[in-house]
């Protein structure tokens, strides 16, 4: 208890000011998309992040990047196929209706007109079809519509839908109290579990009921029937008081309904705001307390797309010393294997050659950021390999007894095929044994011994003994002054 009063007696004004304005934007984003498909979207977004939050704190590597690539896929799949449910939603006449007010709401449409207009288009036999849209824009989705823009009115809606008129056939699109569009071709449902009996009018509801919001209204000119299609439901409807209650619950019209269905949006929109600030407010927690660990680690360098033609002869720096932080469980459960240091060879050229080391050289596990890289920059020196048939020289050191004398030495074999770089090779005339001590030496004889390749880069060609066999004759100084 005492550990989250400390972190909650640090907290500054800004904090405070900072958690309030993210809280208050996220309200805003549930009051202005709330209902959409979009918004929906958006809750398994967030569901997504909040899952790749609690595997990265608890150490799963694998879940957290996984969810992380699909969370940044889905972020833009929302945003192209739901582009114009965000263009309605964020649609507002001035900023301060967007910031403050609640959305724009359609206006109704005249509910006991149509109705009662609908039902006497069945009793004439005049088939009929009605659109009502919802929050959701049906505008991809239907096509063909002409504009009309006119008033509602009963001999409107009659003569729409007369027989003889050219554009009967077609759907009516209902926008407030004004019919926005006419002749209007919906979408047919492929469902195969609808009654025969249903034609073209009945299937066209159907369609665009089940990939919309929309409530669409049919007439059977052979029936005379009303039928209502809404999400993926499609039944008759006897009565136009059934049917108005209908439309006033599409709409969400509080005439007529009890007080209690304000009271009970006004409470869901207090537990959306309520919500909304404990979410912000955890948030804030996980990014300020919760990276809050720092570790140095001692990465070797891996070298990638080194060209085909060149060696690396030297570099400068073997391996690299990385300052990570994060949060404590995910810094614990860190093994070395995990971190990766990655230097770039595409472009190199002959020679020395500088590369800068920074976060596009350094790989992390997802929830890991790099702090600081010692050093900045590792010189590697690359050149072309060639080989060489070089010279074997003896490196005798020390001296001989003072009765001694060395009178001749050989070396098997003579020469040595090595391999190493163009540059380096031009300059190496000679390659030394290891170091034979002469004061160690009593009689001729031979001695087998290794090879010093310097520069360290060099290496011996295939074929080439790593053992040399020096044979040396020695002579007592007392023998060589006597006279002859």
């Amino acid at each position: 208890m005492s550990e989250y009063l400390s972190i909650f007696s640090t907290v500054r004004w800004q904090d405070v000011v900072d958690i309030l304005i993210n809280s208050y934007i996220l309200f805003r984003v549930y009051v202005v998309f709330q209902g959409t498909n979009a918004f929906r979207v958006l809750v398994g977004i967030t569901s997504l992040w909040i899952l790749r939050e609690v595997a990265a704190s608890i150490g799963l590597i694998l879940t957290s990047w996984a969810v992380t690539g699909i969370t940044t896929a889905a972020a833009v799949i929302i945003i192209v196929v739901f582009r114009n449910e965000i263009r309605t939603a964020l649609q507002a006449r001035n900023l301060r209706a967007f910031l403050w007010g609640a959305p724009a709401q359609q206006q109704a449409a005249p509910i006991e007109n149509i109705t009662e207009t609908i039902y006497q288009m069945g009793k004439k036999r005049i088939g009929a079809l009605v659109v009502f849209p919802g929050k959701e824009d049906i505008s991809e989705v239907v096509h063909g519509g002409i504009p009309w823009n006119g008033t509602i009115s009963q001999e409107m809606l009659l003569s729409i839908f007369w027989p003889k008129n050219p554009v009967h056939d077609g759907a009516i699109i209902v926008t407030g109290n004004r019919v926005s569009e006419v002749g209007v071709l919906l979408p047919l449902s492929q469902r195969q579990d609808l009654p025969s009996f249903y034609g073209t009018r009945h299937r066209a509801a159907a369609g665009l009921a089940e990939r919309t919001d929309s409530l669409v209204v049919a007439v059977s000119e052979e029936r005379g029937r009303v039928t209502v299609a809404k999400d993926s439901w499609i039944k008759p409807i006897g009565q136009a008081e059934e049917l108005q209650q209908i439309l006033r619950k599409h709409y969400n019209l509080t005439d007529g309904v009890p007080v209690q269905q304000r009271r009970r949006e006004r409470l869901k929109h207090s537990i959306a705001a309520v919500l909304s600030f404990l979410i912000m407010t955890g948030i804030w927690l996980g990014f300020t307390r919760g990276q809050d660990k720092i570790v140095a680690l001692n990465i070797p360098i891996e070298y990638v797309n080194r060209p085909a033609n060149f060696e690396i002869l030297e570099a400068s720096v073997d391996e690299v010393r990385v300052q990570l932080f994060g949060s404590s469980a995910l810094i614990n459960s860190l093994k070395p294997g995990q971190v990766q240091v990655r230097v770039d060879l595409r472009k190199s050229v002959e020679g020395s050659n500088v590369f800068p080391i920074g976060q596009e050289n350094i790989n992390v596990p997802p929830g890991v950021f790099l702090n600081k890289v010692q050093p900045g920059t590792i010189e590697v020196t690359l050149d072309v390999p060639v080989t060489k048939e070089v010279p074997v020289q003896v490196d005798w050191v020390g001296r001989l007894p003072e009765n001694l004398t060395l009178v001749k030495s050989e070396v098997v074999p003579e020469t040595i095929r090595v391999i190493g770089g163009r540059t380096i090779l031009e300059r190496v005339s000679t390659i030394y044994t290891t170091p034979v001590r002469l004061d160690s030496l009593t009689r001729s004889g031979s001695i087998s011994t290794g090879l010093v390749l310097t520069p360290p880069s060099l290496k011996l060609a295939s074929g080439s003994s790593e053992r040399i066999t020096i044979v040396y004759s020695l002579e007592d100084r007392m023998k060589e002054s006597q006279p002859q």
